[in-house]
């Protein structure tokens, strides 16, 4: 079983601890074929990348392409959903300048109306210690995923289930139908196992990701391939997995 590419690595333009071209040269040395540069959008309060840091990582990922060309490197975001109405902190310059889109709930994300951070900040982390608010949280976070998927041409939904809950068959299903992929994300484990059975009920399509923070960590996936044995995930539906 083999990685064919990481889509969710970081550098310090958010919070990772390496540049671009340590990534790149971790990814090359472990036989990747694809590596997707991934920060966090600029509407992270603490690890956003500026819009003019994204010209930078723009500008340093086409040089490395000249200078690499065994390996195919991509400029993403981590986009955040930032209220109820399924909206992400990117705008069309944004979407103009990077080659692929990923998005996700953070914690850390501006999020856009009062009301917004009461509905999904607030809420969700007074429901998973109190019962309250817990079913409304979940309907009120599937919405927003929907909404997004809908609007926005997402390549990967990221780590689906770690921030905030959701109903995962529903989620499964419209990412089926915008051929957008669910992430089992090995640094946070989610998908987990049980998500990972339920969604695969829909036709949707999974990808593995180390979202390192390290170089070291670029192509890191052995978590995430655990995670798919244990629900039985069939690796054809895998798209950077090899058997």
């Amino acid at each position: 079983m083999k990685v064919t590419a990481d889509y969710h690595t970081h550098t310090i333009y958010s919070h990772g601890k390496g540049t671009i071209r340590d990534n790149v040269v971790a990814a090359i040395n472990k036989g990747l074929k694809r590596i997707v540069i991934a920060d966090h959008g600029p509407g992270h309060l603490t690890y956003g990348v500026s819009r003019k840091g994204l010209k930078k990582m723009r500008q340093e990922i086409d040089a490395l392409k000249e200078e690499f060309k065994d390996i195919e490197i991509l400029l993403g975001v981590e986009a955040n959903i930032i209220n109820l109405n399924g909206d992400l902190d990117v705008d069309d310059d944004v979407l103009k300048t990077i080659d692929i889109l990923l998005a996700g709930f953070h914690n850390g994300a501006m999020f856009s109306t009062l009301k917004d951070w009461n509905e999904i900040f607030i809420k969700n982390k007074i429901s998973r210690m109190l019962p309250i608010w817990r079913d409304e949280c979940r309907i009120n976070n599937t919405i927003a995923v929907v909404k997004a998927l809908r609007k926005y041409n997402i390549a990967i939904l990221t780590h689906p289930g770690a921030k905030m809950d959701i109903d995962t068959r529903e989620v499964a299903k419209v990412a089926a139908e915008t051929d957008t992929l669910l992430e089992i994300n090995s640094s946070h484990g989610f998908l987990n196992v049980d998500y990972v059975k339920i969604a695969m009920k829909e036709k949707v399509k999974f990808v593995i990701n180390s979202d390192a923070h390290k170089p070291s960590d670029v192509g890191n996936v052995d978590n995430g391939i655990a995670i798919a044995l244990r629900a039985g995930l069939p690796f054809d539906r895998i798209v950077n997995i090899e058997e």
